[in-house]
């Protein structure tokens, strides 16, 4: 549980224009811990992260739109995401972490106020597993919500996906299933990847992948699986911030550069309002 390393917080605004309307899929809060204390339990301490410096990263980087990911540290506690939910009046969804068995009603009451999902990792301890899966895939159904799925290593798609197969809700992989550049387009993982694809319910999300490269930025070794997968299908992909980056370890990357990605991933106009707009609009429910 040592603290991991904050962001950057001299957030560059970046040189790429983000449509309107463009959603961060992909961030977390963390406290005040006066306030929101971390999980005993957890795997990771961050800094306190707040939503009014979200907000201010999103100003920076010029996104209308983000959705909170319930984070790890805070275990299946999700106060303060749905804090940062009711706070924000519309800007934002929310991803929980939690486990099966909550009452319709009240999972009703959490889709009013902007919740899309739940959240499941083999990546950090506290949260929710892998043995959750089906209970969670048939109360994600119920309301049209889908499963973010979060694997400590590529080779644990290939373990569970057929049962991904089976699911009667859509599911997101996140991080590109954390398949790594050097692992490479022939591997495995990344042939499943496209074969759950082609299903229909399978979503990537195109985040953090500084991760996963062996270069540095720009990370082109990444171009191949990202060029794929959009190829594949440019209606299930999605991309995200990754702020705060929590446990990550290297070099800490600004958010301005993240989003300067953007043209080297998705090159056609067209295909960065879907990646960015209309995607994650149509996902995570927001009117555009």
């Amino acid at each position: 549980m040592k603290p991991c390393q904050g962001p950057d917080r001299a957030t560059r605004t970046p040189t790429f224009v983000m449509p309107r309307h463009a959603v961060d899929t992909h961030a977390h809060v963390f406290g005040p811990q006066a306030r929101f204390p971390l999980s005993p339990e957890r795997s990771y301490t961050p800094e306190d992260c707040t939503l009014e410096q979200y907000v201010d990263l999103l100003d920076t980087l010029r996104i209308d739109r983000g959705v909170i990911v319930h984070g790890g540290a805070h275990g299946t506690d999700n106060a303060a995401t749905l804090d940062a939910l009711d706070r924000l009046d519309g800007r934002i969804r929310a991803i929980l972490v939690t486990p099966p068995g909550m009452p319709l009603a009240q999972r009703q009451a959490l889709h009013d106020r902007g919740v899309r999902g739940y959240r499941m990792s083999t990546v950090v301890s506290g949260g929710v597993g892998f043995d959750a899966l089906e209970a969670l895939a048939d109360e994600a159904r119920e309301l049209g919500w889908h499963l973010l799925l979060h694997f400590h290593a590529s080779s644990e798609l290939v373990d569970v996906a057929d049962r991904l197969r089976a699911l009667p809700c859509d599911y997101v992989l996140d991080h590109l299933a954390r398949i790594r550049a050097d692992e490479g387009v022939d591997s495995p993982a990344f042939r499943t990847v496209l074969d759950l694809l082609a299903t229909g319910r399978c979503w990537v999300k195109l985040a953090s992948l500084y991760r996963l490269s062996s270069e540095p930025y720009p990370h082109r070794d990444m171009l191949p699986l990202i060029h794929a997968v959009i190829a594949a299908r440019p209606d299930r992909m999605i991309w995200g911030t990754n702020w705060p980056h929590p446990i990550h370890v290297g070099p800490m990357p600004n958010d301005g550069d993240i989003v300067d990605l953007i043209p080297l991933w998705a090159p056609d106009p067209a295909m960065q309002h879907r990646m960015l707009v209309e995607n994650p609009s149509r996902l995570y429910g927001f009117e555009i």
